[in-house]
């Protein structure tokens, strides 16, 4: 289809002509032996069915490339799209969300979402809140076990929510994370250290309402979308936003708009200055929880948000705050070209 005789709201954006998509399946990896929990942060073909048909109807040729080993092998023999929209999480290590992002980058492919420095850095749990911290946003009192030596030495107000350190989805999150004694402590850090294969973050234990913000655009065009509530359903089989509760989240969780007011324009407020902070771009999504006075503090950041058009949050708030699927889309890969025309 050319320029001249497509509709007007695409000529903008079907300016470039090939989007590469890139993207962790987890069939794909599950065909490679690799057990349900290890790719539970992987995508399903219904969301990148989902991604193709929007970008498709935006005017864009796209090209499915798969994962970071299919991107590094077709940029070595020489492939080039105009554009990658990119939502790979990459496999192994903490910097892993980066992996996509700097090959691209090395290569000088313009794409979506944060640069690499983000990336890595957002994914250690640790190593964001220390920023957070220092950027004056409350987030609560933690530490950091790197050994089972490292368990005696915590020292914090009970109880503690314990968690990996670099993973997402709720991932090594279950009933057991909320903690109330040494001993459970002990067993459950024990527990990550030895399934996960890396550090364990601990803090305290934030006991109030749960919200979730997204962010569109960058720098000081970046603003808030929405912000959802997250609740968790009696019966479920953990009374926190666990990985089981996310994958089943129609039968355990209840999700709605923020109630308008004082608390949601401050939760709104944090979250902007967290994203600014960490120079965020295209669109992200953080939590926030009350702590035991009902004030907010900050919990995760999310610089590569799920995209599943009913099952992620990002399209869920976008949802509640009047954008349809194929707007939200647009509105990522709108900015993610403003830039690469700004770089040249």
């Amino acid at each position: 289809m050319s320029e001249a005789v497509m509709p007007a709201k695409r000529q903008t954006l079907a300016r470039a002509r090939r989007i590469g998509l890139v993207y962790d399946l987890r069939d794909a990896y599950l065909a490679e032996g690799f057990s349900p929990d290890d790719v539970a942060e992987f995508d399903s073909p219904s969301t990148i069915d989902a991604l193709d048909r929007a970008l498709r109807s935006l005017g864009f040729q796209v090209v499915r490339i798969g994962h970071g080993r299919r991107l590094a092998e077709r940029l070595a023999r020489g492939d080039r799209w105009d554009l990658v929209f990119t939502i790979a999480e990459g496999l192994r290590g903490r910097s892993r969300e980066a992996q996509a992002p700097a090959l691209l980058e090395l290569y000088g492919v313009p794409y979506t979402f944060s640069d690499p420095l983000t990336c890595a850095l957002t994914l250690d749990k640790a190593l964001t809140k220390q920023l957070v911290r220092a950027a004056g946003i409350p987030t609560p009192p933690f530490h950091v076990v790197c050994s089972k030596a490292d368990i005696g030495g915590v020292r914090l107000n009970g109880p503690l929510f314990v968690k990996p350190v670099a993973e997402g989805t709720g991932k090594g999150v279950d009933a057991r994370s909320c903690v109330r004694t040494r001993r459970e402590l002990g067993a459950v850090c024990r527990r990550l250290l030895r399934r996960h294969a890396q550090p364990v973050l601990v803090e305290e234990y934030l006991p109030g309402r749960e919200f979730t913000i997204a962010v569109l655009g960058a720098d000081d065009d970046a603003r808030v979308l929405g912000a959802m509530e997250i609740s968790v359903r009696p019966g479920a089989p953990a009374r926190d936003y666990s990985h089981e509760v996310k994958e089943r989240c129609e039968q355990y969780a209840r999700y709605f708009p923020m109630p308008p007011g004082a608390l949601r324009r401050r939760v709104e407020a944090l979250a902007l200055k967290t994203y600014r902070a960490f120079q965020c771009r295209d669109a992200g999504r953080l939590d926030f929880r009350l702590d035991r006075r009902g004030c907010p503090a900050f919990l995760e950041i999310n610089p590569i948000p799920g995209l599943h058009p009913t099952h992620s949050d990002l399209p869920m708030i976008a949802t509640q705050a009047g954008m349809s699927y194929r707007a939200l889309i647009a509105a990522i890969v709108r900015g993610a070209l403003r830039r690469a025309r700004e770089k040249t």
